[in-house]
């Protein structure tokens, strides 16, 4: 049997009845669809959009692919992969835009996506395959080809790229896409193009590629010879650590990784994907590691002797450049569902579900623990840190308040559950030193591309995901001028869709973080404020922006408040109300959250005319030298661990 549809019909009707299942759990893999569109789409994928919720209101649907319009085309697939990663990978949603701009629009979300390891559906229209009209509007010419498109773009972005120029091409290119999509090991941005004259071509399709589809997510077991391997590293261990990344919340782990450490006395120091995995005030928790570390995390990182990676990709920040695990003889074990993941840094590797592989881990260190001191020091240092935390939580500095007495409130106010979000700036950095989070999911920063803008998208993509979870959580969006100003349109849709945020506006004129690291090598803020032009360069008074009457214009109800009192106030009040609300506060932004002591290698001119520069330099090459290759031999067979 065959149904006729034309290559758009077929794409929503297959994604309709794709599943995903996790330990015995089954839910609908795609929530939705985001689109924008123009002449590349609108005809093929909106189209069918449009007959599917026809469908769905008509009742003769169970199941649609429900369509979301955006104001941007990069914020939307920000808005999938918030929903994707609130939801651990197990949900996902399409996003398709028009050809030309719309398209190379989401080619920063879908670098995001990608290197998050966040699944998202990318559907770009594209130019005619047949070339009947070409130059269609809004193509590139290629003259060295014609098969070449701006859709090429999102190849290297992309963990799987295809385009279908036939119908026949489709039913392959589909499974292909959803294949990589629900792979924890290979999940990312999956792109498929569409020449707009091919979604809109009929063909004679088989009823079974409509057919219910279900993707079984395995929780794969670690191989018993490198279990046996990783165990005898860690029974040699005196100092060891355990650093939680993303996978840790991913997997589920987290009553996992809390017995685990209970039973063998392990301190836990986390990632910015993994914060949560254990609450802020477990006796084993010493916070976040690596440039953006607490005092407590990256001590324990510079004497450990073995240090135990579960779900992370090692990336600079968390490494501190390779300078923060300093001890001569460190080994690393690391368990991650990818190998390519679980062999960095000479590691040995545990190629397996985080849940599964700590499970397996535990049951192989059996009777084993760390040294009683060593868990009461690190134990010692974590509350030595929280007096830290708390002492910048009450700065009560003036006449403005600093960044971080605005985090205290928010912190202090929100609820176990609440969900905080978070991308770039200042605000990342002093999150995760600062931040204590009581929930696996209350702690939500996109730092793998710390991308200034996905602030709101992401948010409103965690809260569609909170509300299809049936979930009671608050989303507090914190977000500095600079991110507000790259892209805060998706508060319409926020408004449009009726869904609730809190947005915490904080003003300081500029780019804070970028502000602090240029000051540090030797460039002296330059570029980082925004201010008027002089003849001197840009460096007069401060630019009146009323970000609060921008908010107010997008539809959300806006408080401005000029101390931290008056933000407690607000925020219970935004706490209260039922529609997104935008506060908007105004910071110092020369006051630094206490500082982490490792270090992020950003090179400095090696020459310079700036005596800034050169003293910045100076200290570049101090600590630059402290680097680490962390390449060890494979040992052969029989030699100790």
């Amino acid at each position: 049997m065959s149904v006729r549809l034309t290559v758009a019909q077929a794409i929503v009707r297959f994604l309709e009845v794709q599943y995903v299942e996790r330990d015995g759990v089954e839910t609908p893999f795609f929530a939705g669809c985001w689109g924008i569109f123009g002449h590349g789409n609108v005809a093929g994928v909106g189209q069918a959009l449009l007959e599917r919720e026809s469908a769905e209101n008509a009742g003769s649907a169970e199941h649609v692919l429900r369509y979301h319009q955006a104001r941007n085309e990069q914020a939307m697939v920000h808005a999938a992969v918030g929903y994707a990663r609130h939801r651990d990978r197990l949900s996902a949603f399409v996003c398709t835009a028009s050809v030309g701009p719309g398209s190379t629009n989401m080619v920063t979300g879908a670098a995001l996506a990608t290197v998050n390891r966040i699944p998202v559906l990318l559907l770009p229209g594209d130019v005619f395959a047949t070339r009947a009209a070409n130059p269609v509007l809004q193509e590139i010419e290629d003259p060295r080809s014609y098969d070449v498109s701006v859709n090429d773009c999102f190849k290297p972005v992309s963990r799987y790229w295809d385009r279908v120029n036939r119908p026949e091409q489709l039913p392959s290119a589909l499974l292909a896409a959803v294949r990589v999509l629900t792979d924890p090991a290979e999940t990312g941005a999956v792109t498929l193009a569409l020449p707009q004259d091919v979604q809109a071509q009929a063909w004679d399709w088989e009823d079974d590629l409509f057919a219910r589809r279900v993707w079984h997510v395995s929780r794969q077991v670690v191989a018993d010879d490198a279990l046996a391997r990783a165990a005898a590293v860690v029974r040699s261990a005196r100092r060891p650590l355990l650093v939680a990344g993303g996978g840790v919340i991913y997997s589920d782990a987290g009553d996992a990784l809390r017995a685990f450490v209970e039973a063998t006395g392990i301190p836990v120091a986390e990632t910015q994907a993994g914060k949560g995995s254990l609450r802020f005030d477990h006796p084993l928790e010493v916070g976040a590691v690596g440039a953006t570390g607490t005092t407590a995390a990256d001590a324990l990182a510079a004497e450990a002797d073995v240090v135990i990676g579960v779900g992370t990709r090692y990336s600079d920040f968390t490494t501190g450049s390779r300078t923060v695990f300093a001890d001569p003889g460190v080994r690393f074990v690391n368990l991650n569902v990818t190998g390519f993941d679980a062999y960095k840094l000479s590691g040995e590797a545990l190629v397996g579900d985080a849940r599964r592989g700590l499970e397996q881990l535990g049951d192989a260190l059996t009777g084993w623990r760390a040294p009683a001191e060593h868990s009461e020091r690190a134990g010692r240092l974590a509350r030595e840190w929280d007096d830290v935390v708390q002492a910048s939580y009450d700065l009560q500095h003036e006449p403005l308040p600093a960044q971080s007495e605005v985090l205290g409130v928010v912190n202090r106010l929100t609820r176990d559950q609440d969900v905080v979000v978070c991308a770039a700036g200042s605000m990342p950095g002093d999150l995760h030193k600062l931040w204590r989070t009581r929930d696996r999911k209350g702690y939500h920063v996109e730092y793998g591309f710390s991308c200034m803008g996905y602030e709101i998208a992401g948010g409103l993509g965690v809260k569609l995901a909170v509300l299809d979870a049936g979930e009671d959580r608050e989303v507090v969006v914190m977000v500095g001028d600079g991110s507000y100003l790259m892209m805060s349109q998706e508060i319409v849709t926020a408004v449009q869709e009726g869904v609730k945020l809190i947005v915490v506006l904080v003003q300081n004129h500029g780019f804070a973080s970028i502000g602090a690291l240029s000051e540090s090598l030797g460039s002296q803020r330059f570029g980082t404020s925004y201010r008027y032009r002089t003849p001197t360069g840009l460096d007069g008074d401060h630019l009146p922006v009323d970000l609060a009457a921008n908010a107010a214009s997008l539809g959300a109800r806006v408080i401005s408040v000029a101390d931290i009192a008056e933000l407690e106030k607000a925020f219970a009040d935004a706490q209260a109300a039922e529609v997104t609300t935008v506060i908007h506060v105004e910071t110092d932004p020369l006051v630094p959250a206490p500082d982490s002591p490792a270090w992020w290698d950003v090179p400095v001119s090696e020459v310079a005319d700036l005596a800034s520069t050169r003293e910045a330099r100076t200290t570049y090459d101090v600590q630059k030298a402290r680097q680490r290759s962390h390449l060890r031999p494979i040992p052969t067979p029989g030699d100790p661990p």
